[in-house]
């Protein structure tokens, strides 16, 4: 995806949450770089970046501007140079966090048709290697069957170590027991700096880790910011308002930390009988097992726990493949109780639906007996027709397709 957009734009914006890959990725096509986490080389630039600024931008292209953020004028002096010298793949930046409404004002234009953004994700279990591949997610939607393909198989005890790991590198590297430290070691940074430096807000870093565990329990679910705010208000001595929460929310949102996903809305109804409330997902499931500081033995403990977070799994890696191809990944949910876990839609107004289950005979039947409805309901309502249905499962040795056209598909099948 990097190159391609390196390949017709000027300047690219990598973004996603820390320690997801976003500088080594870059570095992979950077010929030249400007650190600005490093402290010493962020205090030269701030002294001089109102007096030249555009110093900082000579050298070899692509240049890479890590964490750029961190000196807003930088946005707008990308823009006037690749304006002015008309070229491609000048320039690379990053950033793990938005840019606080405060420093905005430094930032002049928009940046369109010069500057193209890339959103990064922790890995998906096809990044990771933990997935075989057989069943592209694009070869579906350009009208490939599937009759039988070959998965890695998964245990339930594998899956359940795989969302506590995470997609993060350095913990995919690693492998064992120790890859487990890395989420805790994120949510606690999380906690103690990151999100009161995102905007210069001081933010109890006690607070946070309410807010973060209160999330964890309502993954793959709507459910609203005031019953946030009430689960984290049982254990907080002083007032806490739903400002507050919806504050430190959405200081949240502006470090990649959180990654909800958006209501499907294919006009099929009136607009009052479809629901809008967004689907609560961390960018990474891990952030929820860290957050809780259960591990892997928990969510086998406890099924329901795990089949929401595994949940939070899939979208990750669902998202990644969409990304891949241009589309996006939304859900469906009206006020008939009638519910869609996933659904990809690409820019032409194809669309697939994804239920996602651990697993069992019994909850796929349960999954197939959705698509279906869904799929009545819409082809009752559109010309158009899902180009696929699929269940997506934690467990299983084959992706199949059912005599009823339904896909069964472990997730480790998987691949854009």
């Amino acid at each position: 995806m990097l190159s391609r957009k390196l390949a017709c734009m000027g300047a690219i914006l990598v973004e996603g949450p820390k320690w997801c890959g976003k500088t080594t990725t870059c570095k992979q096509f950077a010929k030249s770089v400007l650190d600005l986490s490093d402290p010493d080389v962020l205090e030269r630039v701030e002294a001089l970046a109102e007096i030249d600024i555009k110093r900082f931008l000579d050298g070899d292209a692509p240049r890479l501007i890590d964490e750029w953020q961190e000196v807003p004028k930088f946005w707008d002096a990308i823009r006037n140079r690749v304006d002015n010298i008309d070229g491609y793949g000048c320039f690379l930046m990053t950033g793990s966090a938005v840019v606080p409404e405060e420093k905005r004002k430094q930032i002049h234009h928009s940046g369109t048709g010069r500057i193209s953004r890339l959103k990064m994700r922790p890995m998906s279990l096809w990044e990771s290697e933990e997935s075989s591949g057989t069943v592209s997610i694009s070869a579906l939607f350009g009208g490939k069957a599937v009759v039988t393909e070959k998965s890695m198989e998964h245990t339930l005890d594998e899956v359940a170590y795989l969302i506590c790991r995470g997609g993060w590198p350095r913990a995919v590297e690693r492998g064992g027991d120790i890859a487990l430290e890395y989420a805790r070691e994120y949510v606690e940074a999380v906690s103690e700096s990151d999100l009161s430096r995102v905007d210069g807000i001081p933010r109890s870093p006690i607070r946070v880790r309410r807010l973060l565990r209160s999330l964890s329990r309502v993954q793959a679910t709507q459910a609203s910011l005031a019953s946030v705010r009430r689960d984290m208000a049982v254990n907080d001595e002083s007032s806490l308002s739903e400002t507050t929460v919806a504050s430190y929310h959405d200081a949240l949102v502006k470090i990649f930390v959180i990654e909800n996903a958006s209501a499907w809305s294919p006009n099929l109804r009136s607009k009052s009988s479809v629901r809008t409330s967004d689907t609560r997902y961390f960018a990474d499931p891990s952030i929820a097992t860290a957050s809780l500081g259960i591990g892997p033995g928990n969510l086998m403990d406890d099924l329901a726990t795990f089949g929401l977070l595994f949940e939070t799994m899939a979208i990750r890696d669902l998202r990644v493949y969409a990304d891949a191809i241009g589309g996006r990944v939304e859900h469906y949910h009206d006020k008939t109780g009638l519910e869609c876990d996933c659904v990809i839609h690409l820019p032409n107004g194809d669309f697939a639906l994804v239920e996602v289950k651990l697993g069992g005979e019994k909850l796929i039947e349960e999954g197939t007996k959705t698509l279906e409805r869904l799929s009545s309901l819409i082809s009752g309502k559109l010309k158009r027709r899902p180009v696929f249905k699929m269940v997506l499962t934690a467990v299983g040795e084959y992706a199949y397709m059912r005599k009823d056209g339904i896909l069964v598909a472990p997730i480790g099948s998987l691949c854009p």
